[in-house]
């Protein structure tokens, strides 16, 4: 059984679980399970990814393996497609079942919904089962659904959509503690990741590309990205500068005193200071996540997708 899958596609996360018991069920029996990702990672867009922490490269499908607890071959071929190419997949995930002699006798989905307690036929486990006991496969064919394998040449669109995004307005505005106190209360009923930097850090700096990142991926959903520059009001030309740079097009703040332990105190009276620091504020101002310094890209996208939920769920 040779199963076409991938890191990022919802469909393809709910039927994470039901291929891990096909494995399971049917691995005394006569029955290796492999799966392929036909993904080419250049050719998936951010904003294609708003309900998985990660996208579809080799490095991050070896990531999403151990935390999965995959019972079976993982493969990767998304540098050339050559061998997703040979059996054409249309989406992920997309079966195709082989007999004894390797001759191709079962091609489609595993079942026929995405949701465990809407399942009717099964139809990957009826075809294993027939083929188990030399008999005929009672359907061959069936269609699939999820997510269209993202082939080489639909690089075009993630370059399309980078244009498009650098074309997005990018402002700033000031703020006083009292209103930095509000936002953290968060009455948005969307899940608000709240950044606090300075052009004068570095990392802070540098961390801006990775919120702009988060943000392209998640703005869709229930969620949305705010940035606070600690730096002096006088320098508002400087920080609407810099933000514009890294196409900073959520919203933006500018804390209106230099006193930068109030603006510290507003966001987190936990904090005694630092930048930068980061947090992630439930609707209602319960505050699941916080990090002072750089933020790992990975633990800040798990928190956020654990929040605002996956498709299947």
């Amino acid at each position: 059984m040779v199963v076409f899958t991938c890191n990022h596609c919802p469909t393809a996360q709910a039927y994470e679980e039901r291929i891990k018991k096909l494995a399971a069920d049917y691995q005394d029996k006569g029955l290796a399970l492999v799966a392929i990702s036909p993904n080419d990672p250049k050719a998936v867009r951010l904003d294609e990814l708003g309900y998985s922490d990660m996208s579809d490269s080799f490095e991050e499908m070896k990531i999403r393996a151990k935390d999965m607890e995959y019972n079976f071959p993982y493969l990767y071929d998304g540098d050339d497609q050559a061998v997703s190419r040979l059996y054409g997949p249309a989406r992920t995930p997309h079966v195709f079942i082989f007999d004894k002699r390797r001759a191709l006798r079962y091609v489609g989905r595993i079942d026929d919904s995405e949701k465990p307690a809407l399942v009717k036929s099964r139809d990957a486990r009826s075809a294993i089962e027939a083929l188990l006991k030399g008999k005929e496969v009672p359907v061959e064919q069936t269609g699939t659904i999820g997510c269209s394998v993202k082939w080489s040449d639909k690089r075009e669109s993630v370059k399309y959509a980078f244009e498009n995004w650098a074309k997005e307005g990018v402002t700033v505005e000031t703020i006083d503690a009292k209103t930095v106190e509000t936002l953290v209360k968060n009455d948005s009923g969307k899940l608000r990741l709240i950044g606090i930097w300075a052009s004068w850090s570095g990392p802070g700096v540098e961390q801006l590309a990775e919120f702009v990142s988060v943000n392209r991926m998640y703005r869709r959903r229930e969620f949305e990205l705010v940035t606070i520059s600690a730096d002096s009001p006088a320098r508002k030309g400087n920080v609407l500068s810099l933000l514009k740079r890294q196409q900073a097009s959520c919203k933006n703040y500018l804390f209106d005193s230099e006193d930068e332990y109030r603006l510290m105190a507003a966001v987190d009276k936990n904090l005694l200071g630092g930048i930068p620091y980061t947090i992630l504020v439930r609707p209602g101002g319960e505050i699941i996540y916080r990090r002072l310094g750089v933020v790992d890209p990975l633990e800040l996208k798990k928190a956020i997708v654990g929040h605002v939920g996956r498709y299947y769920e």
